[in-house]
């Protein structure tokens, strides 16, 4: 049965938001007093097998990362919160992991990394990475980054004079976007739901299309644009600089709780390193509580990252705007892949062949059988449990 964008994330009891980076590299992530050590990395429960090997499916894994030098893809989006916390505060090390952090431009140049084998895992919005699949990409999806976190900026005389406003108020204008994104695919959804059509002439919404959202963003300096898509954290960039919000998607009852950024790697590579992507995951896990237990702290740490006014950041980070949670959340992702499928925007295809949940599974049960008692590690449980 077809699942609604609106039941993926609902019931959720995760009260975080997050986010990320804007340096191309940084590979002086604080380590606190973590030690490296293959010996503690035991990722997955005591009953998982230990020869190493796995389906994309179906991976079973425990000891020692057998790949150590990691290389892990973003865009510059405070959606990438927990590789940059993890980074910075030395869960990654201290699983294990020499992680790289590199900045990329778009979600096509994230999946060529992958592809030629020059990134082991990657950040990638959720529209871009399910069509890459259904596209024939041989990528899997293997846990979350963010749910929500976008929508819509217009120029301030625009909605002069007016109380309120929804996304009709882009009728007749240009508004710059990128091809191929979760941004994109949202404001589709809720002009279809309004019955407004795309292209030029003043009852509909001409939508102009660039490469990257920082190209996109930049165009609403040109007289001819007059909004403009934006993740976080150009939203609550272009408020500070006098521009309106026309929408954020986790106030559009037909956009909340939607699945943004994904983990994703190629499908050999999953099957091939079991070990080390479940080190990855426990970091990024560890990322997670962290985040729940260290605002201020979290915020500085995403600051080295992206040069904004930490206010800024502490409204995507904390402002209710966007979650950035690790749990895969496969419903949300699967009834998303339908919506996208209605919508034109790509064919269908076998998502379960693309989709590994037991890396998260696996990693969040060896944490919780090490911190029996964590109740931030309860919930991540309990959330999974139901929405796997």
């Amino acid at each position: 049965m077809k699942r609604k964008i609106t039941a993926a994330f609902i019931a959720a009891a995760l009260a975080l938001a997050a986010l990320a980076g804007c340096n191309t590299e940084n590979d002086n992530g604080a380590a606190n007093d973590a030690k490296a050590s293959a010996a503690n990395t035991s990722a997955a429960s005591a009953d998982n097998s230990s020869d190493g090997s796995a389906s994309a499916g179906d991976t079973s894994t425990s000891g020692a990362p057998e790949k150590t030098t990691f290389n892990l893809g973003h865009l510059n989006s405070t959606a990438h919160l927990l590789g940059f916390v993890a980074k910075e505060e030395g869960y990654f090390e201290e699983e294990g992991l020499d992680v790289t952090l590199t900045l990329f431009s778009s979600a096509a140049e994230l999946s060529t990394g992958l592809e030629s084998g020059k990134l082991d895992a990657a950040f990638i919005g959720s529209v871009p990475a399910l069509t890459f699949q259904s596209q024939g990409h041989d990528l899997t999806i293997f846990g979350g980054e963010m749910t929500n976190g976008h929508g819509y900026v217009i120029k301030p005389q625009y909605v002069e004079g007016l109380k309120d406003w929804d996304v009709s108020i882009l009728k007749g204008r240009n508004v710059a976007s990128v091809k191929n994104s979760v941004q994109d695919a949202e404001l589709q959804i809720l002009l279809k739901d309004k019955k407004i059509e795309i292209g030029e002439g003043e009852d509909k919404v001409n939508i102009v299309y660039f490469d990257s959202q920082k190209d996109a963003y930049n165009a609403l300096q040109n007289d001819t644009i007059d909004a403009v898509s934006a993740y976080s954290p150009y939203t609550s960039l272009a408020e500070s600089q006098g521009y309106k919000v026309v929408y954020r998607c986790s106030e559009e009852p037909l956009l909340q709780n939607q699945p943004c950024c994904r983990q994703v790697a190629a499908t050999e590579a999953l099957s091939k390193y079991p070990n080390s992507y479940t080190a990855f995951e426990r970091a990024l896990i560890k990322a997670y509580k962290f985040t729940q237990e260290n605002k201020e702290q979290t915020v500085k740490d995403v600051k080295k990252y992206i040069d904004i006014e930490e206010d800024l950041i502490n409204t995507e980070v904390y402002g209710g705007y966007g979650t950035s949670v690790p749990d895969p959340d496969k419903q949300g992702t699967v009834a998303l892949k339908d919506s996208i499928v209605e919508l034109g925007y790509t064919e269908d295809y076998d998502i379960d062949k693309l989709y590994n949940t037991d890396i998260y599974k696996n990693a969040l049960a060896s944490l919780i059988k090490e911190n029996p008692d964590d109740t931030v590690y309860a919930e991540l449980q309990k959330h999974f449990d139901e929405f796997e």
